[in-house]
């Protein structure tokens, strides 16, 4: 059952069996996001707090990626200034969800598929899975809180590799380095997920919200309080001389290849 529909297709959202799954379905540009994609996304993350049938939300991306992060003509015709944008709405949303998040990870999570999973509780990836965070090469910042999510659960020196040099992940480095679960072959990610989300489900559900929040819930203000530093300076930054010219060189580049 589909419960809250993309106009375009490029999000499916089904409920069974107590976990909404919610598939990034963009493959031809592995499952870039756009304003649409967002609205969707935090729509459906709100509307699982409140549907009483669901338990766990399921994360994943068709077509062998996760999400080469936002589509930047897409994000620059729509830049995420307001702190009611879409991009704002679903951070907001991923980071205040009370059912457990599980999220799986195939191929490249670029950007905020990376960041995203700082706010997921279970996270799975395949070998090739690449986590990749090149907000610093655009003249801009981290998001999703993550300046202070990261560097808490991998350290500071492993945090500024990842958002000073922008040096991506591998799935079985970020597995060691504690940013995911467990590595496991494609053609089993995505039923090693949904038996993790099932068995999530299974359990008492008011005892499983109250867990989650209060794992999560020490942290909350200053996460919050994080996203909003991060999304005034990203703003800023965005319309710098420095960005404009990493966004230029970046469509050029992109461009020569073809």
């Amino acid at each position: 059952m589909t419960t809250v529909p993309s106009t375009t297709g490029h999000v499916l959202v089904e409920d069974a069996d107590g976990i909404r799954s919610i598939t990034l379905n963009r493959p031809d540009k592995r499952n870039a996001l756009t304003v649409e994609i967002y609205e969707t996304l935090a729509a459906a993350l709100a509307d699982a707090d409140r549907a009483d049938g669901v338990r766990v939300v399921l994360i994943a991306g068709a077509g062998g990626a996760f999400t080469g992060g936002n589509d930047l003509k897409d994000f620059l015709n729509n830049p995420p200034i307001a702190e009611d944008s879409a991009v704002s709405r679903f951070l907001q949303a991923i980071a205040t969800c009370a059912v457990p998040i599980v999220a799986a990870v195939e191929g490249p999570a670029v950007g905020v598929g990376t960041t995203m999973l700082l706010h997921c509780d279970l996270v799975y990836a395949t070998p090739d899975a690449r986590l990749h965070l090149p907000f610093i090469d655009l003249g801009l910042v981290p998001e999703a809180g993550s300046s202070l999510l990261l560097p808490k659960l991998i350290g500071h020196q492993r945090a500024a590799q990842m958002l000073m040099l922008g040096e991506p992940l591998s799935g079985e480095q970020a597995a060691a380095v504690g940013l995911v679960n467990a590595v496991v072959p494609s053609a089993d990610l995505l039923a090693t997920a949904r038996a993790k989300a099932a068995a999530l489900a299974a359990k008492p559900p008011g005892a499983l919200r109250r867990t989650k929040a209060l794992m999560r819930g020490h942290d909350r203000e200053a996460v919050l309080a994080t996203m909003a530093t991060e999304g005034r300076i990203f703003g800023e930054l965005l319309r710098s001389p420095e960005a404009v010219a990493a966004f230029q060189a970046f469509f050029m580049k992109a461009a020569a290849k073809g």
